[in-house]
């Protein structure tokens, strides 16, 4: 017997905030009436445990033939003194939040199950976010991890960034200038990386990886021509910053010149995101 089965949540963007009510309908369509041992729905959030609830929907009994809805509604608190840490998928760290809804059937029949993730926004930071404008020099001189500094061409350039204590829902910005360059620049790229770090009492693991890679500009750009820094933090990929006691999440942006001999020339800012 051919039998559909469905989450759909009230909110269209899925997004909800601790003490907010995930609320819903469990959607059922079947040709004819069906029979089953029960409907539950059960609520999750892991990585570690943050949250977990199971409710009985249905007790055993017939679903109509057509279209059923069940309505059903999930606070979303935490026991104890949990915290509900801001969706986030990683490589290391994923933060996520299911629903699982779970409908039993008789022996022969196949039990039916569906999943359906929604997002969690931490709570907003109440203190004001100051802007921390970085301003940066990018010589041969300023650079590091370089084995024959004398070999390297000779380039200057400047910029800035606006802020490295972000609001995550807000793009980064700023500029940056080639004021003179000895060999022709065949690109400048924002490289925005995730930094994970995992652990115990055993010991950390700490890893760095590229989440987007925006070019900015493409060639041989004019000198002294401020080329602009424009960066939206994607969603999901980004979090605001966390710290706890099993892992962080933390982020970094690098300024990249590629030269025409494809010497990289990459400048580094650790960013602290948040959310107001």
């Amino acid at each position: 017997m051919s039998v559909t089965l469905d989450i759909r949540l009230k909110r269209a963007n899925k997004v909800y905030r601790e003490g907010e009510v995930v609320a819903g309908v469990i959607l059922l369509v079947c040709k004819e009436a069906l029979q089953h041992h029960g409907i539950s729905l059960s609520m999750e959030g892991l990585p570690i445990q943050l949250i977990s609830s199971n409710i009985e929907v249905a007790k055993a009994g017939k679903i109509p033939g057509g279209k059923t809805e069940i309505p059903f509604e999930f606070p979303l608190n935490t026991k104890g003194n949990k915290v509900l840490y801001e969706t986030y998928h990683g490589v290391f760290v994923n933060i996520q939040y299911t629903l699982r809804c779970d409908m039993k059937r008789p022996l022969l029949a196949k039990d039916l199950s569906r999943n359906c993730e929604f997002i969690v926004h931490c709570q907003p930071q109440k203190a004001k976010v100051v802007p921390t404008p970085v301003q940066f020099t990018i010589t041969p001189d300023t650079l590091h991890n370089t084995r024959e500094r004398s070999l390297l061409p000779k380039f200057l350039v400047r910029g800035h960034l606006d802020a490295t204590n972000c609001v995550i829902s807000q793009p980064l910005t700023g500029e940056v200038v080639v004021e003179n360059s000895n060999v022709p620049i065949k690109s400048i790229e924002l490289q925005l990386v995730r930094v994970e770090t995992c652990g115990c009492a055993e010991g950390y693991a700490r890893d760095a990886t590229e989440i987007q890679n925006i070019q900015i500009a493409e060639g041989d750009v004019c000198h002294g021509l401020p080329i602009p820094i424009y960066m939206v933090f994607p969603r999901l990929f980004t979090c605001p910053t966390l710290e706890t006691t099993n892992f962080k999440v933390e982020f970094e942006v690098n300024v990249v010149i590629v030269l025409h001999d494809d010497h990289l020339i990459t400048e580094n800012f650790p960013l602290k995101l948040c959310r107001i």
